[in-house]
């Protein structure tokens, strides 16, 4: 299937429309698997990809029990999996309290590291008031997302997972992103418009989809004004990082790709059922449940050889085992938009080896990649580190100014930044901001990246 095509044929506009649901602020929201907005409406197949099928207000607030001064608007498109088959899936689109001062409003869609199936960390869940999802690693993140408002730009943030949480799937997220841009385009009410400026970002399991993103945007989604894309340790090989955390203080990780794995390629469930012990089976069973932080405590220093039957090893070489890691690998194609890739050298999580090998493929393949190979932070200190650098990043993609020749090389650390601690100064108040509720006004964080 030609999924360019698909994205660009005509189609119905709307699809079973039902009305747009008000904001209810004392109704506690309830996990996506039971949320009946989530379930989309009969013959939403026959739309274009990005068409609204449902759309709602919402509150959103840190941690789900501080609320916070924002829009936000809830919706339901019509998006594509990774065999080309219709899905639907949501994004939560926040406004800024004051827009930037000039020109189209720009969006970037931030895409939160889920690393989960469970719904709860889901960030149509997550996000919002009297959201019970303690681990779920989007809660903390809305700190970054607050920072982007406060630049003046429309934040998307979609469950890029899809409505299953097929975590670590190839393509999907992808075109999950893009359709939740379309989303937030076609919907009046957010004051977007097609030239709209559009950004990608995110960290880690949100720096994989956001490189799914950029690697599929030119055939799916050409009409898109993507103007650049920040994959902060985007992973770059899922094989290479199962066998570098299994039995690690992280192996709760490859634990949960694992998990959601299954559902996607039968040959592996099939090698699971096989090979896995009872209590194999069992953990797969309870870690769908389970929220990030929680799996990652509960299945610390646990080693998948421990609950199968066969050597790890051996099971691992399988030809089924080896077709899933060869088609969950990105490098696939290389981003038409130009490309900001941050990364530790001394990362404990993702190999920066994996990432170097991911930046000479885009950069083979013509794409325009800035490599911050960072030399001193490791991977959860250089997410916020970066924050200045990125925004600032973002922001000259918005404006239109030339990128400068780059080349792939170890960077001036931002540990070493005096621009990063101005930077994490105006961070800190937008903190305080969020932790006490208090209204986010334009506070942009990249003047001081400079």
């Amino acid at each position: 299937m030609d999924l360019g095509s698909v994205a660009r044929s005509t189609g119905a506009e709307w699809i079973g429309q039902v009305p747009h649901e008000p904001l209810a602020p004392k109704s506690r929201p309830v996990v996506p698997a039971h949320d009946s907005f989530h379930r989309p409406p009969e013959g939403f197949e026959h739309a274009r990809p990005g068409t609204v099928l449902r759309s709602r207000d919402v509150e959103v607030a840190f941690l789900g029990f501080i609320p916070q001064k924002f829009t936000a608007t809830q919706l339901l498109y019509r998006s594509t999996d990774l065999n080309g088959e219709p899905q639907a899936t949501v994004t939560t689109v926040v406004a800024p309290t004051e827009r930037a001062d000039t020109g189209p409003l720009p969006i970037v869609s931030y895409q939160c590291a889920i690393d989960a199936v469970a719904g709860r960390c889901f960030p149509s869940y997550a996000l919002r008031r009297g959201a019970k999802a303690v681990g779920a690693v989007a809660q903390f993140e809305f700190l970054l997302i607050a920072a982007a408002l406060a630049e003046g730009w429309a934040v998307s943030v979609p469950d890029h997972e899809g409505t299953a949480g097929m975590w670590g799937a190839p393509y999907e997220p992808g075109y999950h992103v893009l359709d939740g841009v379309r989303a937030a385009i076609n919907h009046d009410s957010l004051g977007l418009s097609p030239n709209s400026p559009v950004g990608l970002w995110g960290y880690s399991g949100g720096g994989l989809a956001s490189a799914w993103a950029a690697e599929v945007q030119g055939a799916y989604a050409p009409e898109l004004n993507v103007v650049g894309a920040v994959l902060g340790s985007p992973v770059g090989n899922l094989g290479h990082t199962f066998r570098r955390l299994n039995g690690s203080i992280y192996s709760g990780l490859p634990a949960m790709v694992v998990a959601a794995l299954t559902h996607i390629y039968p040959d592996l469930e099939r090698i699971i059922s096989e090979h896995a012990t009872d209590e194999g089976k069992a953990m797969l069973a309870r870690i769908e449940r389970m929220t990030t932080a929680h799996a990652m405590i509960r299945l610390a220093g646990t080693d998948m050889a421990s609950l199968i039957d066969r050597p790890l090893e051996e099971v691992l070489l399988t030809p089924e085992v080896q077709h899933v890691f060869d088609s969950i690998k990105l490098g696939t194609c290389a981003p038409t938009a130009p490309v900001l890739i941050v990364q530790a050298v001394h990362d404990r999580i993702i190999s920066v080896a994996d990432i170097d090998e991911l930046t000479e493929t885009y950069t083979r393949g013509g794409a325009s990649v800035t490599y911050h190979r960072d030399m001193f932070s490791e991977h959860l200190l250089l997410h916020p580190m970066s924050a200045p650098m990125t925004l600032r990043w973002l922001r000259d993609r918005f404006a239109g100014r030339p990128l400068r020749a780059h080349i792939a090389r170890t960077k001036w650390p931002t540990l070493l930044n005096p621009s990063t601690y101005r930077g994490m100064l105006t961070l800190s108040v937008i903190t305080a901001k969020v932790l006490t509720g208090r209204r986010v006004e334009r506070q942009p964080l990249s003047r001081f990246d400079q």
